[in-house]
């Protein structure tokens, strides 16, 4: 089949690690552009590149100017860059005619998921959000499993995510919540919050939640308290402080027990009558881009659509507002 032709939005740290694995798929992919202001970071992408033997493909430091140069020669757009600038990005590559894989989170707020689920409907183009946990073989197999009904009714949810985020963000934009739109919830906790609302598949309907930003201006330490629209009772805990990084989502339901990463990295489960719970062996993960493309080819549903990015915002606004009045319970 036909080649993809890839532009990239951002070659910061995290998208060097993606333009590794994508220069490892010559047969699917093909970099055509790339979009990044910062000389250095474009820089050392390019090292990727000549140390592959391949061409370095041209960057264009202003998206605006990017999309107008270079639009003709590429079919999608990975986006990797600060989260505010997600939106407007995706927004317009998109109406450009563009299929969009764009890191997460999503976009900043649902006000900006609702619209820009708006314009990918419009434009008839594909949009996921580069979650390695909803794209891994573990997650999609905890959510058939709940799917299916062999588990029975979800009756609570303990989900935990912990990282020594705060002290490696310092000083990054990442603590600035102008353009993260949040702290550790909203960045390694993003993947917990995603996790959860891809493998329960239903709405929240009520949140109550404490923040402690720990002298810093985003979150650090979050606890939160959940309701989904069927009932099941969530506690959602991140540790932003910690020395060490791990994660941990326990699914209770009628018939057994469910666990796995927030990453994706592991499943086990635990039926009635087992002693204990058992490793669910499955492939490994394609990795985001991969299973991206077999989305562009028709081979697979997109497994971390918009709407699921939806559902994990809006978790997250309403984490917001009842940490700002006090942990009052909320409406989702």
């Amino acid at each position: 089949m036909t080649v993809i032709r890839l532009g990239i939005i951002g070659a910061g740290a995290m998208a060097r690690h993606h333009i590794q694995q994508i220069l490892k798929q010559t047969d699917t992919t093909q970099i055509t552009a790339i979009c990044e202001p910062n000389k250095e970071n474009y820089h050392k992408a390019a090292e990727l590149f000549e140390r592959a033997g391949q061409p370095v493909p041209p960057c264009e430091p202003d998206f605006d100017k990017f999309l107008k140069k270079y639009a003709k020669h590429i079919d999608a757009g990975f986006i990797i860059t600060p989260h505010n600038q997600h939106f407007p990005q995706a927004k317009a590559l998109l109406e450009a005619g563009k299929d969009v894989l764009v890191e997460k989170p999503m976009v900043m707020n649902a006000k900006e998921a609702k619209r820009l689920i708006k314009v990918r409907d419009k434009s008839g183009r594909v949009l996921a959000v580069a979650f390695n946990g909803s794209m891994s073989p573990t997650v999609r197999k905890a959510a058939e499993m709940l799917r299916s009904g062999e588990m029975g009714a979800v009756l609570t949810v303990s989900a935990n995510v912990w990282q020594e985020w705060e002290q490696f963000t310092r000083g990054q934009w990442r603590q600035d919540p102008k353009i993260s739109g949040g702290g550790f919830m909203f960045d390694t906790g993003a993947h917990l919050l995603n996790t959860v609302a891809d493998v329960l598949g239903e709405p929240f309907t009520e949140v109550a939640a404490f923040i402690d930003k720990r002298q810093t201006k985003v979150d650090i330490l979050t606890v939160a308290i959940a309701r989904t629209a069927s009932g099941a009772l969530i506690t959602i805990h991140g540790c932003g402080a910690a020395p060490v990084t791990d994660s941990d989502v326990k699914v209770f339901c009628e018939n057994g027990v469910i666990q796995l990463g927030v990453w994706g990295d592991y499943l086990k489960v635990q039926m009635r009558g087992e002693p204990h719970l058992k490793p669910v062996e499955l492939p490994p993960s394609l990795g985001v881009w991969e299973t991206f493309v077999r989305v562009l080819r028709g081979e697979i549903e997109n497994p971390s659509p918009a709407e699921n990015g939806l559902r994990m915002i809006q978790l997250w606004d309403a984490i917001k507002k009842s940490a700002k009045q006090g942990g009052e319970l909320v409406e989702v």
